[in-house]
């Protein structure tokens, strides 16, 4: 089954306003977003999220960059992100590799696009132990999310990624704004990895923007800003097939729709549910 929520993913708005808009178009789940924008007082925020009937679907870990880099920084965060992402009832921690390789206000290179042998070693090995933490010590389930501008950002890497760490500690938060972004198949990665779906990012692109994004070497953040995510049905993927897929694999997972401030946020939900397959 199939429950929808969504969360800090577009231009920030203070957070009780989030909050509003989020309860007044309908939504009941939240994803928190980037420590620290939501209050990381627990008792402070189930008090306002129940004055909503909003509930936390999952923690964020974003900001840190990749597990292959300063993986001592990493961890602490992630450690931070647990504690709230517990005391608040949720059973699940995104992770999203950012910053990634590029620097989104000028565009340079921060570092090579395709990760050595050692840092595909270091990758993997961190982000099981990421989910080793998560699992032994907080009773979390850490969800890998593809990043546009990280070196786990297309098909062939995710695979390698998902191949190389345990799937007792490992599931991938399948991002569908920026996989579709980087040309990933993402009905060929449910199909391929059925048991590794954790839950999903739900974003559309406009193809036309993407392309030329691809074309003029703009970083994922440049592309943002020139309108790259665009509200449902206007892109791509194509929803009803991906909801009919996602519905298919038999389990409960959260979709997050993001990028959806409000007037958006009503639109999208009820584009949504009025496809089928919510609860």
């Amino acid at each position: 089954m199939l429950r929808l929520g969504s969360g800090p993913g577009g231009p920030r708005v203070p957070w009780r306003r989030l909050l509003d808009e989020l309860a007044a178009a309908g939504y009941h789940w939240l994803e928190l977003g980037p420590y620290g924008y939501l209050p990381p007082d627990p008792n402070l925020l189930l008090d306002e999220l129940a004055a909503r009937d909003l509930h936390v679907c999952a923690g964020t870990v974003t900001g840190v960059g990749g597990p292959h880099g300063d993986f001592t920084a990493v961890l602490a965060e992630t450690r931070r992100v647990a504690e709230l992402t517990r005391a608040l009832g949720a059973s699940d921690v995104v992770f999203v590799p950012s910053p990634g390789y590029r620097d989104d206000r000028t565009g340079g290179y921060l570092e090579a696009n395709e990760l050595g042998e050692g840092q595909w070693r270091a990758l993997l090995a961190n982000t099981g132990l990421l989910g080793r933490v998560l699992a032994d010590e907080y009773g979390l389930t850490l969800h890998f999310q593809p990043h546009a501008d990280y070196q786990v950002a297309n098909e062939k890497q995710v695979r390698r990624l998902l191949d190389g760490t345990d799937p007792r500690y490992v599931s991938l938060c399948l991002d569908t704004g920026h996989l579709t972004y980087r040309r990933a198949d993402v009905l060929e990665l449910i199909a391929r990895h059925p048991d590794r779906i954790g839950c999903v990012h739900l974003r559309q692109v406009d193809p036309a923007l993407a392309a030329r994004a691809d074309a003029e070497d703009l970083t994922y953040g440049q592309a943002l800003a020139m309108g790259l995510s665009v509200t449902p049905p206007a892109g791509v993927p194509e929803l009803p097939t991906l909801l009919a897929a996602l519905t298919g694999l038999g389990t409960d997972l959260f979709v997050v729709a993001l990028d959806v401030p409000s007037p958006f946020a009503r639109r999208t939900h009820d584009h949504l549910t009025s496809l089928g397959g919510f609860i």
